[in-house]
């Protein structure tokens, strides 16, 4: 059996500029998804796959994320006394353990594959996880609970993925096909944001990640990619060349780039109507635009 994955990584120094004004003072991470940041999307993903400890990659002025985290005992004790059990109890599942988060900067903007490896003191000689918040995947198992149990029959690295428009490829990292087995698929080769029509699949990169530590080795060599930034699909690649596994593993559930403004509604809109308390007021209120607009 391979090796459990107790850790991950959560790059999230980016400065969110695409939700300016929202991000000038506000990380992006904290913005929220209905009434829970998009963090703690990403931190409930990660407990259900087993990962005990979180490390966070970030940068100047993400302090309200750390104290997201935090205990907030005077909030507690108010709750407590004017008996609001259910909001106690929602506030205290956000809390984490001490001990449990370690925060990283990351002093330059050096791209995804240099925030990772920001973190390489931390991760030693053990397989990791790397979710990136800007992804939110709505599923009835959890997107990294699938891929752990996968990983354990596998081993090697495996990066989530998901078929996207031909002519989405350009947004992404893609990956050449070696050969396919349901879900996982055995992987050749991986192109970062290839130019349009050279793409070898449809087969995309999404923000979730099982990498071994050679992975982190590998920044060493690579150089700048795409955009002149590290890349992490580099490093991985480098695996590829080097005759090391990896995989390509084909989720169950529905993806929300989360990073831009109309995915992030798009999300919005599909979680709430998830949900009891809101989908009856919600749907009507829809229903109510788009009559108004054949009207």
């Amino acid at each position: 059996m391979n090796r459990r994955i107790s850790k991950a990584i959560f790059p999230v120094a980016g400065l969110g500029t695409r939700f300016l004004p929202a991000t000038k003072s506000v990380p992006k991470e904290i913005m929220t998804l209905v009434d829970r940041p998009l963090i703690q999307y990403a931190i409930d993903e990660a407990r259900a796959a087993g990962i005990e400890d979180f490390i966070f990659v970030t940068s100047r002025g993400k302090s309200a994320l750390e104290d997201y985290f935090d205990l907030a005992p005077d909030l507690e004790s108010a709750l407590e006394k004017k008996g609001k059990t259910e909001l106690l109890e929602i506030l205290r599942s956000t809390n984490m353990d001490s001990g449990t988060i370690a925060y990283l900067r990351q002093h330059k903007a050096l791209g995804l594959g240099h925030a990772v490896s920001c973190a390489r003191k931390l991760i030693g000689d053990e397989p990791f996880a790397v979710i990136l918040p800007d992804d939110v995947i709505a599923a009835e198992k959890p997107c990294l609970q699938q891929m752990v149990e996968a990983y354990q029959d596998t081993g090697g690295a495996m990066v989530a993925a998901m078929e996207v428009a031909p002519e989405r490829t350009s947004s992404y990292g893609v990956l050449d096909i070696a050969e396919q087995d349901g879900a996982v698929t055995k992987v050749r080769g991986m192109v970062e944001k290839p130019a349009p029509g050279t793409a070898p699949s449809n087969l995309a990169v999404i923000g979730r990640y099982i990498l071994t530590p050679q992975v982190l080795k590998n920044m060493d060599s690579i150089g700048r990619g795409a955009g002149g930034e590290i890349q992490l699909t580099d490093a991985i690649a480098q695996e590829i060349t080097a005759g090391r596994d990896v995989f390509g593993y084909s989720f169950k559930g529905e993806r929300y780039d989360c990073g831009s403004k109309a995915g992030f509604l798009q999300a919005t809109v599909a979680f709430a109507l998830a949900r009891d308390d809101l989908r009856d007021d919600l749907a009507g209120f829809l229903a109510g635009l788009h009559n108004g607009s054949q009207g």
